[in-house]
């Protein structure tokens, strides 16, 4: 503060402490901008930032280093003795009791009619992969989807009014669902194909597809064309595996090119499904907002 009296004068600032005697507080008074306040509170926070950066690395450095050492574990005990002791002699069990065509029906059946059960078909693709390949395996397992996703769609008649009042008690969560049942037929397919390909349990959805008023035509074509990154990464687990277990069985190892095409193949596969399950987690999510909205 300044007075014009001929002489300037600043008048210093005022620090004051005043004591309440009731509740035994200290009331600080003091003068200066806010600037000067910042001034001094940005080291404090400086310090914590710095502090929160160094735990975060810590963090993510030991997280790493767990990983690691759990990988190294699997690979050179855990998975070498699940190979010799489970999966060799499973796959030879397999092949000495069933022949290729009655594995198949096996195959085909358990992929059919496990979703209509509430059973993941998983291991069946895995198995289809490993004895058919790429090519006959495909086939098997999209016929059999068309099977299994079409059975719990004709069963959702017989439970529609519990499906239709589990859906309005969960608003925020069938709101995604209801999404696929609007629009046009395109706009059915898109929905149900991000469906399918997103983290959301399809079992459920086989179920509720129905009450959503989804017609079967987009449910079906939609279903299939969803499947498609989760058969590929089937089968291709299923080739690996029986790949390990023919290289375990003759006791040699992978040459280098078995190896960099294996390990290659598995980051290309798994790299795709995560793109295209964050991508459609996105647009459902984009989806749901607009439902909840109307």
């Amino acid at each position: 503060m300044t007075y014009s009296d001929g002489v300037d004068k600043t008048v210093p600032e005022l620090k004051l402490i005043i004591e309440d005697s009731e509740n035994g507080d200290y009331v600080k008074l003091r003068g200066g901008s806010d600037e000067e306040q910042e001034e001094e509170e940005s080291p404090t926070r400086c310090w914590i930032g710095s502090v929160t950066s160094v735990w975060f690395w810590v963090k993510l450095i030991s997280l790493v280093a767990c990983l690691g050492l759990l990988a190294f574990v699997i690979i050179k005990w855990i998975a070498p003795f699940l190979i010799e002791k489970v999966l060799i002699p499973f796959i030879k069990w397999v092949r000495s009791t069933f022949s290729i065509p009655v594995l198949g029906l096996l195959l085909f059946a358990s992929v059919a009619l496990f979703p209509s059960i509430l059973l993941p078909s998983s291991p069946s693709m895995w198995m289809a992969g490993l004895t058919f390949g790429y090519g006959n395996g495909f086939v098997l397992i999209l016929s059999a989807a068309s099977i299994g996703v079409t059975l719990p769609y004709l069963i959702g008649h017989l439970f529609l009014h519990k499906m239709q009042e589990w859906l309005k008690q969960y608003p925020k969560k069938a709101a995604i669902l209801r999404a696929a049942g609007e629009g046009t037929w395109f706009h059915q397919f898109q929905a149900v194909t991000l469906i399918r390909v997103s983290p959301f349990p399809y079992m459920v959805y086989n179920y509720c597809a129905l009450a959503t008023e989804v017609h079967y035509g987009p449910y079906l074509l939609g279903s299939l064309v969803g499947m498609v990154p989760e058969i590929f990464v089937s089968i291709y687990t299923g080739i690996m595996l029986r790949t390990l277990a023919v290289a375990s069985d003759k006791r040699h190892g992978l040459s280098a090119v078995e190896i960099v095409v294996n390990v290659l193949g598995f980051c290309v596969t798994a790299s795709a499904t995560i793109v295209c399950t964050i991508y459609a987690k996105k647009k459902l999510s984009a989806m749901q907002s607009e439902e909840v909205e109307r």
